[in-house]
């Protein structure tokens, strides 16, 4: 080495930083890839993005030849500064070079590619997986021997790097992030309608159903003329038939079967003739999640059904309109609601809501987030906190939201007046 010209050296170990560079970017840029991007980019015939997803589905390997390439790399560019500062300086300057060639190894060869790669790592890695191939191929016995021994120490530990996946499954509060994140790329009723897909595994349909009480039927021990008159004047296309009670539906009436019994002069009209136009129930359990009972609509070709208790007893129903609002917004017009709506808005942010509202539509309008966990109605909410029915209307403070009940019955709020505060 003492006949090579200091010029020569000095290029050649210019080189070597340039290389440690090379692989200390590489690593991290093929890292940093984003696989969902890679996998897309991959199956549109991206050369660059087939070679790196290559090469990654064996991730120790590719860190493996990395890491051996670095590691020589380092290796020969301390021996060469140690023999330059010797011929320039004697062995005293050695402990000096060592420093000085950390401090460029550092800035030079590790900070700086490596912030570069994480900033833009396609830049860097595509292109990289035009030498990272080949040189895995030249290398692969050394590799081969490096990763085995790596392997078994990784084993000890409980871990088999060749299970490993390299494209991990997203959790669906991960994905919930993610459309967040990258809402700017989404039109916001598109970004909103993937949110509220993903939230229907968090609502079961008591969540949204319409409540018992609330039900529009056709009760068969009403007379003919009664019947005809809600038929006629009904805001839905499908009515509950039962007798008496509610929990003795007896089939589904669809208004367009009406034509079929309602000719001619009305006494010519039965009860029996409208049971004989019903088609049967059909009843659900009332903790089923939302996203299974879109498939079970889909599964049973209909569109309403018969929410049911433990017991049996019928809680309330459910359309296939009521589950899609759910997804996509209203999008239907209800002229009942329309002339009686549930939530009303004031001034100076305060809302009348009526005490049957469900708490999602009221947290939906009101862009609040009181706690849908326990009651599911305005009513349920203020008895809870209260543990009895108040005597008289009253205020009180819930979280950060304050209530004063406007109308009482004995056995529930009819109406009351909200405020949210800070």
């Amino acid at each position: 080495m003492n006949d090579v010209p200091l010029g020569l050296l000095f290029g050649i170990l210019a080189s070597l930083i340039v290389l440690s560079a090379f692989f200390s970017s590489s690593e991290t840029g093929m890292m940093s890839l984003n696989r969902y991007r890679l996998k897309h980019l991959a199956k549109n015939n991206h050369h660059g993005a087939q070679r790196a997803s290559r090469l990654l589905e064996r991730p120790d390997r590719l860190i493996g030849v990395i890491l051996i390439g670095n590691n020589l790399v380092n290796n020969f560019a301390a021996a060469l500064a140690t023999v330059i500062a010797v011929r320039l300086y004697g062995e005293g300057a050695i402990a000096a070079a060592s420093v000085l060639l950390t401090l460029v190894m550092l800035i030079l060869a590790e900070v700086t590619p490596k912030t570069m790669a994480a900033l833009y790592p396609e830049k860097i890695a595509f292109p990289a997986s035009l030498i990272l191939k080949p040189l895995l191929w030249v290398l692969y016995p050394v590799v081969w021997m490096v990763n085995g021994v790596s392997n078994s120490l990784a084993r000890l530990f409980g871990v088999d790097p060749q299970q490993v996946s390299t494209t991990e499954l997203l959790h669906p509060d991960e994905l919930r992030t993610a459309v967040d994140e990258h809402g700017d790329l989404i039109p916001d009723q598109h970004q909103g309608i993937l949110l509220n897909v993903l939230d229907l595994e968090k609502s079961t349909v008591e969540d949204i159903m319409i409540p018992r009480n609330e039900v529009v039927g056709l009760n068969l021990e009403d007379d003919i003329e009664t019947l005809l008159k809600e038929i006629r004047t009904a805001d839905y296309t499908r009515l509950p038939v039962y007798e008496g009670d509610i929990n003795n539906i007896v089939g589904i009436l669809h208004l367009r079967n009406a034509a079929r019994f309602i000719y001619g002069d009305d006494t010519s009209v039965t009860h029996e003739a409208i049971r004989r136009f019903t088609h049967d129930p059909y009843f659900i359990p009332e903790g089923t999640p939302l996203h299974t009972q879109l498939m079970h609509f889909q599964k049973q070709k209909s569109r309403m059904a018969i929410v049911v208790d433990e017991y049996g007893d019928i809680q309330g129903i459910i359309t296939m309109e009521d589950l899609l609002e759910e997804i996509v917004g209203d999008f239907t017009t209800n002229s009942a609601e329309d002339e009686n709506p549930e939530i009303t808005d004031l001034e100076q942010g305060w809302y009348m809501i009526e005490g049957g509202t469900s708490i999602r539509d009221i947290n939906r309008h009101a862009g609040w987030d009181l706690p849908t966990d326990g009651p599911k109605t305005l009513n349920g909410l203020i008895l809870e906190q209260l543990e009895n029915i108040p005597a008289g209307n009253i205020g009180l403070r819930l979280g950060n939201y304050y209530i004063e009940t406007l109308s009482l019955s004995g056995k529930m709020v009819e109406m009351a007046k909200m405020q949210a505060f800070r």
